[in-house]
């Protein structure tokens, strides 16, 4: 009898036991439990212990982290019809637990096949230019879309960012010969600024000369000095008229004397 009653409290033990283990559960900070009444959604419970009737109810846990999600690369035609592969990395989080749950079979992937539809979309309607210069508007573009969509499955949409384009090799030379000639185009206009800027100092200056003749004789000897520094070079130059006027008209007066 009592090896009866050992082995009845021996079961009861154990059932209260499997009970119990199967009851408690244990959420995290960053976890909630969605909890169904006989298949009914009856409340979002967590974090810390909680306790769950085995058989009539069942939680599913869910995860609050945001997650960070690489979209694979997807083959796009721009506006401009340059095919060109791109990748991007969603950010987002669950903020309403019970929809992510009860409104999409998989939020995972269904953000997922969304990213890429959407990049793929998106990136289309833009010419390459835009996709290379304006990469923050673009961003923020998909982002809006993707929160938006994403929205009834109790999803928030932090960031998009796009992490690489890699164009063909062909456009990769044209746009090489089009930022060179580019530099080029800026060297010649840099080069023809200088030449004007030039031009109109060295009229100034030789309207500046020209009310003085000595300073203009001055000038012409200091250029010759100049160019007379390399000892082993041989100058020959011609001598100005008016260097040598003022001894002319001294001989023309001296000669009518002389005549005399």
């Amino acid at each position: 009898m009592q090896f009866g009653m050992s082995s009845g409290l021996l079961v009861l033990l154990i059932f209260v036991l499997m009970f119990l283990f199967s009851a408690i559960k244990v959420l995290r900070e960053y976890e909630r439990g969605v909890v169904f009444f006989l298949g009914k959604y009856q409340s979002v419970k967590g974090p810390g212990l909680i306790i769950i009737i085995p058989v009539v109810q069942k939680m599913v846990r869910v995860s609050l982290r945001t997650v960070t999600m690489d979209v694979p690369t997807q083959e796009v035609i721009t506006r401009d019809n340059v095919s060109v592969s791109i990748n991007a990395v969603v950010y987002f989080r669950v903020v309403a637990p019970d929809k992510s749950i009860i409104a999409v079979e998989d939020y995972l992937y269904a953000t997922s096949e969304l990213a890429q539809t959407t990049l793929r979309s998106v990136c289309g309607q833009a010419e390459l230019d835009e996709l290379l210069i304006e990469r923050e508007r673009i961003n923020k573009h998909i982002q809006e879309i993707l929160d938006r969509q994403s929205d009834p499955w109790g999803i928030k949409v932090g960031i998009v960012e796009l992490k690489a384009i890699d164009l063909p090799e062909e456009m990769k030379r044209a746009m090489a010969k089009q930022a060179e000639a580019e530099r080029e185009k800026r060297a010649k206009i840099i080069h023809a600024e200088g030449e004007l800027l030039a031009s109109e100092k060295i009229l100034g200056a030789a309207e500046q000369l020209s009310k003085n003749p000595v300073a203009l004789q001055l000038r012409y000897l200091q250029t010759l000095t100049e160019v007379a520094v390399e000892k082993n070079s041989t100058t020959i130059f011609p001598l100005p008229i008016d260097l040598i006027k003022p001894f002319l008209q001294m001989a023309e007066k001296a000669a009518p004397k002389e005549s005399e």
